[in-house]
C-alpha cells in the first residue's frame, strides 16, 4: 500500500519513539530494592514517560499548539487524518506493554502515583481509540465547545509560544496557510459519517455555523489572525534591525499575515461554512442524543468514563442529580428569604430574571465585581494554600466574535514560563440575563482558585512528568474548580445573601447537568425538555440555560464530571477530617490534592488515603 505524506511523516516522528520506548521496563528491579534500585527505577520510569509523552504528543498536533509548543505546518495538517488513529493505537499498546513490565513496588511514592495514574490514562486511550468510539467522534470532528474552528483564532493570534523571530512568525504562517487542508480533512470525515448514518445533531451545525458568521463578520485587517503583525516591534529589536530596515521588516511582516488570512484563512472558513450549510445541515439528524445513533448508548458509557475517570451508570448519575437537586433547592428557599421574597421558589426564578438589582447595567459592573473578588481572593489566599502561582491572572470579557456562544465565564491557561498569562473570561454579550449574584461563584471557579491555581501550580512544578503537569482529566480539573467555589464561605463572599444565592444557583447548574446530560443521551430528553427543567429549576437566564444544554448536546458527558470530581474531593476532604481532628490542616490537604497535576479520581483517592494514614500515624 502507497504511504501518504501525512502517513510518512507520522511514522518518521512516531516509530522510533515508540522503539525507544517498549523496553524500558526490562531491568526494573527486584521488590526489595535498595536505595540505588529505587532510583533506578524510577529514572526509568521518567525516561518512559518522557518517551511515550514525545510520541503521544507527536500524534496530537492539537495539544502540542494549546500548550504553546512549536508546530510545523505538516504536523497540523495531520489534523483530522484517518492515518493518525491506526498509529495512536500502535503507540497505546506499545506503551501499555513498555509500562507492564515495571514493578510498581520498586518505585518512590511519587513515581508509584505517577506509574498508576499514567496506567490509567493508557487504559482511557485505549477504549477511546477502540474502533466503535473513535470511528464515530471522527465522523463529527467539530465541536461548538473547544472545537478548532472557534479555538484557532485565538491559538493563531497568540502563535504556538512566543513570537520573538523571524522562524516563529514563518511557522505561525505556515500554519494559517494550512488551514485550508485542515477543514478540508474535517469535510471529508462528516462526509464519511454522512454515509454511515452517522451525523451531528442540527443544533450543533446551526451552533458552527453561527461561530463561523461572527468570526468572518470582522474584516481581515481586524482580526485576530492579524494581531501577530500588530506590534512587531520587538522582533526588529531582536534581530538588530534599527531605523529603515526595521521599517521595512515590520510592514513585510503585516503584509504576509494579511496575505496568509486574505487567501488563506478566510477562504478557508468560507469553505467550510458552505458545507456545513449547504450540504451537511440538510442531512444533520433532528434528534440530539447519543442514544438516537446505532452504538450511542456504548459510546455514551464511554464519554463518561473518559470524563469522570470512573465507570458509571447513567440512570445512577441521573438519579443522583434528581437528589442534589432537591437538597439545593431547600437551601436556596433560606436564602430566599433572606432576600427578601415570600413567594414559592419557582416564583423566584422568575422574578430574579427580571428585577434589574440582580443584573449589570454595563459591562463594567461586571468588570469591577470580578475585580474586587479577585482581591479579596488574593489577600486571602494565603490562609488556605501553601503555594499561589507565578502565572498571572488577567481579567477579560470575552472576544465579540464568541461571546454569543459561551457560557458566562471561562479561563484560557497561560504557559508554564509565563510568557502568556491566565485569562479569566467573562460575558457581556446580552447584558439583561446576566447575573450580579454570581460574581464571586464564577471567579471563584474560573479564576482563582479554582482553574488558574489548579493548571498553573501544575504547570509551573518541573518535577511532574509532563502528563501529571499538562494533561487531566474533567472530573478532576473541573472538580477541584467546582470545590474551589466552597471556599467563598470562609473567605466570607457569601455573607452577603445576593452572592450566597449565586454561589447555589450555580451548584443547582452542576446538580442539573447530572440530570439533563443523561436525560438527553440515555432518557430520549429533546431539547426542548431538557431546557424547560434547567428554568424551573433555577433562576438561570435563558440564554444561558440555552447555551448549557447544547453544550450537553455537544460534548456528551463532560457536564457531568464537574459535580463527580466535586464531591469525590469534598468526600475524601470529610475523611481526613474525621480521622485527623484538630490535626486538620487545610493547606496541607490542598497541597495533597493538587501536588501531584490532574489525577484519576481512584489514584487521587488512593494518594490522599495513604496521607490521611501516615498524618493519623505520627
Amino acid at each position: 500500500m502507497e504511504l501518504t505524506p501525512a502517513t510518512r511523516l507520522v511514522r518518521a516522528l512516531v516509530l522510533p519513539l515508540l522503539a525507544a520506548a517498549t523496553p524500558v521496563g526490562a531491568a526494573a528491579p527486584a521488590p526489595a530494592a535498595s536505595t540505588t534500585a529505587i532510583a533506578a527505577a524510577d529514572a526509568a520510569l521518567d525516561g518512559f514517560l518522557a518517551q511515550d509523552d514525545a510520541a503521544r504528543r507527536a500524534l496530537d498536533p492539537l495539544d502540542t499548539l494549546e500548550r504553546g509548543e512549536p508546530l510545523s505546518a505538516a504536523q497540523f495538517r495531520l489534523v483530522f487524518d484517518p492515518a493518525l488513529t491506526a498509529l495512536q493505537r500502535a503507540r497505546n499498546a506499545a506503551a501499555r506493554d513498555a509500562l507492564a513490565q515495571i514493578d510498581l513496588a520498586s518505585l518512590d511514592p511519587a513515581h508509584r502515583i505517577s506509574a498508576r495514574a499514567y496506567a490509567a490514562v493508557l487504559d482511557d486511550e485505549q477504549v477511546m481509540l477502540s474502533p466503535p468510539v473513535a470511528d464515530m467522534l471522527a465522523m463529527m470532528p467539530l465541536n461548538p465547545v473547544g472545537g478548532l474552528q472557534v479555538d484557532y483564532p485565538g491559538l493563531a493570534s497568540a502563535g504556538a509560544g512566543p513570537l520573538d523571530s523571524a522562524a516563529d512568525h514563518a511557522a505561525n504562517l505556515a500554519r494559517d496557510r494550512a488551514l485550508p487542508a485542515v477543514f478540508a480533512s474535517a469535510i471529508a470525515r462528516y462526509r464519511e459519517g454522512m454515509a454511515r448514518g452517522v451525523t451531528s445533531p442540527r443544533p450543533v451545525v446551526e451552533t458552527l455555523i453561527g461561530q463561523i458568521d461572527a468570526l468572518l463578520a470582522r474584516p481581515p485587517e481586524r482580526s485576530l489572525f492579524m494581531s501577530p503583525a500588530q506590534q512587531p516591534q520587538g522582533l526588529a529589536d531582536k534581530g538588530g534591525l534599527s531605523g529603515k530596515s526595521a521599517v521595512l521588516a515590520r510592514n513585510r511582516l503585516r503584509a504576509e499575515y494579511r496575505a496568509a488570512t486574505v487567501d488563506a484563512v478566510y477562504p478557508a472558513y468560507r469553505t467550510l461554512r458552505a458545507f456545513l450549510a449547504n450540504e451537511y445541515l440538510p442531512a444533520a439528524r433532528t434528534s440530539v442524543g447519543l442514544d438516537a445513533l446505532p452504538g450511542g448508548a456504548a459510546l455514551y458509557r464511554a464519554l463518561l468514563r473518559h470524563h469522570t475517570t470512573l465507570d458509571c451508570d447513567p440512570a445512577q448519575v441521573h438519579a443522583l442529580g434528581l437528589a442534589e437537586v432537591a437538597r439545593i433547592q431547600a437551601e436556596m428557599e433560606v436564602v430566599k428569604g433572606q432576600l427578601g421574597f415570600t413567594g414559592p421558589l419557582r416564583a423566584f426564578f422568575d422574578a430574579i430574571r427580571l428585577d434589574p438589582r440582580y443584573h449589570p447595567r454595563k459591562a463594567d459592573d461586571l468588570a469591577q465585581g470580578y475585580r474586587h473578588v479577585a482581591q479579596i481572593v488574593a489577600a486571602q489566599a494565603p490562609r488556605f494554600f501553601v503555594t499561589m502561582p507565578r502565572t498571572p491572572l488577567l481579567i477579560m470579557p470575552h472576544p465579540a466574535y464568541r461571546a454569543r456562544f459561551e457560557a458566562g465565564g471561562s479561563y484560557s491557561p497561560g504557559t508554564a514560563d509565563g510568557s502568556r498569562p491566565g485569562v479569566f473570561y467573562f460575558n457581556t454579550f446580552d447584558l439583561k440575563s446576566r447575573f450580579l449574584t454570581g460574581i464571586a461563584t464564577l471567579y471563584l471557579h474560573e479564576g482563582a482558585p479554582g482553574h488558574h491555581f489548579q493548571i498553573s501550580l501544575a504547570q509551573e512544578n518541573p518535577r511532574l512528568p509532563d502528563f501529571q503537569r499538562y494533561g487531566g482529566n474533567t472530573a478532576y480539573v473541573e472538580g477541584w474548580a467546582l470545590y474551589a467555589e466552597t471556599l467563598g464561605y470562609p473567605m466570607g463572599l457569601y455573607d452577603d445573601p445576593m452572592q450566597h444565592w449565586g454561589t447555589l444557583d450555580d451548584e443547582m447548574l452542576r446538580a442539573m447537568r447530572l440530570v439533563v446530560d443523561t436525560g438527553l443521551h440515555s432518557q430520549g430528553w429533546s431539547r426542548e425538555q431538557a431546557l424547560d427543567y434547567m428554568l424551573a429549576n433555577s433562576g438561570m437566564g435563558r440564554s444561558d440555560a440555552q447555551a448549557e444544554v447544547d453544550r450537553y448536546i455537544a460534548d456528551p458527558g463532560q457536564a457531568v464530571a464537574y459535580k463527580i470530581g466535586a464531591l469525590t474531593i469534598q468526600r475524601l476532604r470529610g475523611e481526613a477530617e474525621a480521622r485527623l481532628g484538630a490535626r486538620f490542616d487545610l493547606r496541607a490537604f490542598h497541597a495533597q490534592v493538587l501536588g501531584s497535576g490532574a489525577l484519576p479520581l481512584p489514584v487521587l483517592e488512593s494518594k490522599v488515603r495513604d496521607w490521611i494514614a501516615e498524618q493519623a500515624a505520627r
